[in-house]
């Protein structure tokens, strides 16, 4: 079938295109879709979804419209079924989902056009509030971290927007995690917050307060998270290339028609499951899933994936800091950040105040504001393994005493 690439950001010319795409009767879309992708895609395509992993590479996921189907209702089965608001952009898989569970619903979202502000969500949160047969239409709503934190902010003055928190049934977190003291403020101001796990590949959240969605299977695997069930993608879009999915696990086959080797991201298991490799550290803790961060030391910061690996390298490159490590901490409004950790007697060669300043120019220079290093934090001594590499988590627990 026909990939039918999508220019900008328009709610309403996706919302069409999305109609036709789950019911078979249009084209596939392609989301922030990057040059060099195939015009046919495999059938029951119903969205490519081009977004950036870990490395900052792009990746384009193809998302079935039976995945995409089953996502919304196992959401529905969770939380329930009303009336949608969107506030995210319907280019990203979270966004995307409030437009597929509407659909599936057969009701019309609501749309908060423009930039995002706590009094625009206001006004369309309480437009929203309707009846049928009497009884109150459930509304619902996903937004990240940094959403949530401003309508908090603004509702401490402004009634309205502690109404509109408070008016929908449910309201998804997800995109980072979510720190505790936020929750806990959104609790106490009376809205009900679910926290969601996932990612493009899996449909977007299928992991709802720890919990997999109906459908869905948890695993950890060597300390890795890894997803199964009805929402996945099937696989990736490559320049000249078909879907990229990776061979059972023992067979060293190619995907795709590139000859290039399939990122082992996808595996199936010797009873015919299919996996998804997350990349992230995580456990189970009395049966609720709990996310330590990526394996290949990458925190979320503001939506956007920072390499730590890369931060450090940047940093150790300024004077005085040449043997710094560079450690992720949750932060309330980013959702996390990275901090350097430096050896007193190597840092104070300089000024403290200097070396951060230089550092965050520095990655700001190579990587963008977004990546730039919060703190500095000068310790006597740098934890060490017994190999003599940085304990990194014990350096990590140590920022976090701090506070």
């Amino acid at each position: 079938m026909k990939l039918e690439p999508v220019v900008g950001d328009d709610p309403r010319e996706i919302l069409r295109g999305l109609r036709g795409a789950l019911h078979g009767a249009g084209p596939a879309l392609g989301l922030g879709l990057v040059d060099g992708l195939p015009a046919e895609v495999p059938a029951g395509t119903a969205v490519v979804v081009t977004t950036s992993g870990s490395t900052g590479v792009p990746k384009s996921v193809v998302l079935s419209r039976d995945a995409l189907t089953s996502s919304a209702l196992a959401t529905a089965d969770r939380i329930g079924d009303g009336a949608w608001l969107l506030a995210l952009p319907p280019s990203y898989v979270a966004g995307l989902q409030v437009l597929v569970r509407s659909l599936v619903g057969d009701r019309e979202p609501a749309i908060l056009s423009g930039a995002f502000t706590p009094q625009a969500f206001a006004a369309a949160a309480l437009m929203m509030v309707s009846t049928s047969h009497g009884e109150r239409i459930p509304t619902f709503t996903s937004l990240v971290p940094a959403q949530l934190s401003k309508l908090l902010d603004a509702a401490e003055h402004d009634s309205a927007v502690l109404a509109a928190l408070r008016s929908f049934e449910t309201i998804l977190i997800g995109g980072q995690a979510l720190p505790a003291a936020t929750l806990e403020r959104a609790e106490t101001a009376g809205a009900r917050i679910v926290r969601t796990y996932g990612s493009t590949e899996t449909s977007g959240g299928c992991v709802y307060d720890g919990v997999p969605l109906r459908g869905v299977q948890v695993r950890i695997d060597h300390g890795e998270v890894q997803v199964a069930g009805p929402t996945l993608a099937e696989g990736y879009l490559g320049a000249g290339a078909t879907v990229v999915a990776t061979p059972p696990a023992g067979d060293g086959a190619t995907g795709g028609t590139s000859g290039r080797a399939a990122p082992a991201v996808f595996l199936r298991a010797a009873d015919g499951t299919r996996w998804y490799r997350t990349g992230d550290a995580g456990l189970f803790d009395d049966g609720v899933l709990r996310v330590r961060g990526r394996i290949d030391n990458v925190i979320v910061s503001g939506g956007i994936n920072v390499s730590l690996d890369r931060v450090e390298r940047i940093v150790r490159g300024i004077p005085g800091l040449a043997l710094a490590v560079v450690v992720g901490v949750p932060d309330e409004r980013w959702g996390e950040a990275s901090v350097v950790v430096a050896s007193r007697g190597e840092a104070l060669r300089r000024s403290e105040a200097v070396q951060l300043e230089e550092a965050r120019a520095a990655v700001g220079a190579e990587i963008g504001a977004h990546a730039r290093p919060s703190r500095l934090v000068l310790v006597d001594e740098l934890a060490t393994l017994p190999s003599g590499k940085p304990d990194r988590e014990a350096i990590r627990r140590a920022v976090l005493a701090l506070h």
